[in-house]
């Protein structure tokens, strides 16, 4: 029986593309066994997918039929996406230009993918019509390509709402919602929202729910809108993927930064995403690595949309090879061939931390997850490994004499792996070689490595060991580097407002600005440190509610003016005890950002441990 089924299918595909090698090859795709059309097979085929991961052999079969609720639990970079859209585009009637499926995710970024992955899949299908709808983008845009007529909608759930508060989408015939990352939507607060846009849907359509982590939440999700759901699970719920490998460092809070740049070092050809739990901390930390020459940027919440797209944009070409981020802003990122995660600061939540070393090792391929912990921090580390099922290895900090040796052998494959245009070489082969007559081989191999080995031997040299013990560590006292209790000294407190030379300002305009609206002398304020998208400032501590007060509800240029305590522990991206101003769209972005393709410029020596942004 299933090999007459097979013999159809291949005589079909053999009519179907008039050509016996690429039915040949396209018969050899267990997508086809699945259930999945020629046309869809055909895309994927293009796109690289050879045979489907576990999630997609699962689920597919499952979806195709229709006529269940769905639960899906894996990991990010499991191929989610085709597991739930191959299905879509078995199901849908194309013919008719309508709502048939809402696709609800927690971020533009995730929302932007998820949409450009199904258009993808649909290449060989005619009249199918996919619409992202996010914010940060101009909703009349949106609104007109819905007009025109979708099949698909993938949104998050603050814009969708606003377009049902137009009345300008009709969901009667929608047959399918789809949940992805259900986990990190409800711990962005979204629960409400997503209550709201599905009461607006069909009663007998049929939901799936794809997330990495099972929380009780999610659990209420799928009891209240699903029936009976066939639930699938790959690997374990809860875990992390089984090709990341967890690593931690311990170090002092004071040599954090200086531990992080060294282990950076250690790795010559890393690729990376480092995790911060606040706004300030990612830009310090960004604006301290690109001062010392490495190729990084930052991504908050204080970023318009734009902003959020030109940082993505960069490190998708690998034009970044550091990305320093938060949570909330992280979140829905699709990368490939991230090698390393790095939890600058370990999160609030086991369940973020799941979700930040999946941004490695997707598709199948291998990757780190390190953090940097003090002696407090290390309850953290074995509350993690307990979620996850796996055991953290501790690592030695790297000494400089081994970053140098890291260093050098990687100079020295690149130059053996180096791509020679022998056409265009060969015009200049006679002029070097006659430059070089008079050193020997090897005499020419040391001058080349040496190049950059010297510079890292210079900077290395004499490098303190960064390691300390576990009870050298619980004695620690001494504060991040980066990290909190840098608000208040000698009477003075230090101050962050969301307001830089980008908006132009100088330093006497944003004297002024803080005299005017905290109602204050210039005589209570300190030092103003003024930066490119934001500024710190000193104010006496006598006046430091005055300025909360005076900034309460402040607006420039249509946006809410924040200002907290720098550095305040509580002050991270759920609010602080003491800040104001609303929620900020983010100002424009200015400055050189470095736009070389290469890790790092090395033509201003960089200071470990004393470098400031």
């Amino acid at each position: 029986m299933q090999q007459d089924y097979i013999s159809k299918k291949y005589s079909y595909l053999c009519t179907a593309l008039g050509n016996n090698a690429y039915c040949i090859f396209y018969f050899m795709n267990p997508f086809l066994e699945l259930g999945i059309r020629h046309e869809v097979v055909n895309a994927i085929t293009e796109l690289g997918f050879e045979k489907p991961s576990p999630i997609q052999e699962k689920a597919i079969p499952v979806l195709l039929t229709g006529n269940d609720d769905f639960v899906g639990l894996a990991q990010t970079g499991t191929g989610k996406t085709a597991a739930f859209g191959l299905p879509l585009l078995e199901q849908l009637d194309f013919s008719l230009k309508q709502p048939q499926a809402l696709v609800l995710c927690p971020t533009r970024e995730l929302c932007l993918q998820i949409a450009r992955d199904l258009e993808k899949f649909a290449k060989f299908i005619d009249n199918v019509h996919v619409v992202a709808v996010y914010g940060g983008a101009p909703i009349g845009d949106q609104l007109r390509q819905i007009r025109r007529g979708v099949q698909i909608v993938v949104a998050t759930p603050g814009r969708m709402l606003d377009i049902i508060g137009r009345n300008a989408i009709d969901f009667s015939g929608v047959r399918y919602v789809v949940l992805d990352e259900a986990d990190e939507m409800l711990n962005m607060g979204f629960q409400e929202d997503i209550n709201n846009i599905l009461s607006e849907t069909p009663e007998d359509k049929k939901t799936w729910l794809f997330s990495a982590t099972m929380p009780r939440e999610v659990r209420r999700i799928a009891q209240k809108y699903m029936t009976d759901p066939v639930e699938l699970t790959v690997g374990t719920k809860n875990t992390g993927n089984e090709n990341i490998e967890h690593q931690y460092y311990l170090t002092r809070g004071r040599d954090k930064y200086a531990a992080f740049k060294r282990i950076v070092d250690f790795y010559p050809d890393i690729f990376g995403i480092v995790f911060c739990r606040t706004k300030i901390e990612t830009q310090e930390i960004a604006e301290a690595l690109i001062k010392d020459g490495y190729n990084a940027d930052s991504l908050h919440g204080d970023l318009s949309q734009q902003q959020r797209d030109k940082v993505m944009k960069r490190y998708r070409e690998r034009n970044l090879q550091l990305l320093i981020a938060t949570d909330v802003a992280a979140r829905g990122i699709d990368v490939n061939d991230v090698t390393h995660v790095i939890n600058y600061s370990l999160p609030d939540e086991v369940e973020n931390y799941t979700h930040r070393s999946g941004r490695t090792a997707r598709a199948g391929k291998t990757g780190i997850s390190i953090a940097l912990v003090s002696g407090k921090d290390q309850g953290k580390i074995r509350h993690i490994e307990k979620i996850i099922g796996k055991s953290f290895v501790r690592k030695s900090i790297p000494q400089g004499t081994e970053v140098c040796e890291k260093q050098l052998f990687s100079i020295v494959n690149n130059v053996h792996n180096v791509e020679v245009q022998e056409e265009q070489m060969n015009a200049f082969l006679p002029q070097i070689m006659e430059s070089l007559q008079d050193l020997s081989k090897e005499e020419v191999i040391k001058r080349f490595a040496s190049l950059e080995f010297n510079r890292f031997l210079e900077y290395y040299q004499n490098a303190p060991d960064l390691n300390i013990d576990a009870r050298e560590s619980r004695g620690d006292r001494g504060r991040d580097s980066f990290g909190s209790g840098r608000g208040r000294s000698n009477g003075y407190t230090r101050l962050f407002i969301n307001l830089g030379s980008v908006d132009d300002f100088s330093r006497g305009d944003m004297l002024g600005y803080i005299c005017n609206n905290g109602k204050i002398s210039g005589k209570s304020v300190g030092k103003i440190d003024l930066k490119g998208v934001f500024t710190f400032f000193e104010v006496t501590d006598d006046v430091v509610e005055n300025v909360f007060q005076g900034f309460n509800g402040v607006d420039f240029n249509g946006r809410s003016v924040r200002v907290e305590v720098s550095g305040d522990e509580r002050g991270n991206e759920r609010g602080g005890r003491r800040r104001s101003g609303g929620r900020d769209r983010g100002p424009s972005r200015g400055g050189n950002r470095n736009r070389g393709g290469g890790f790092r410029d090395f033509s201003g020596k960089r200071k470990e441990s004393k470098s400031r942004y």
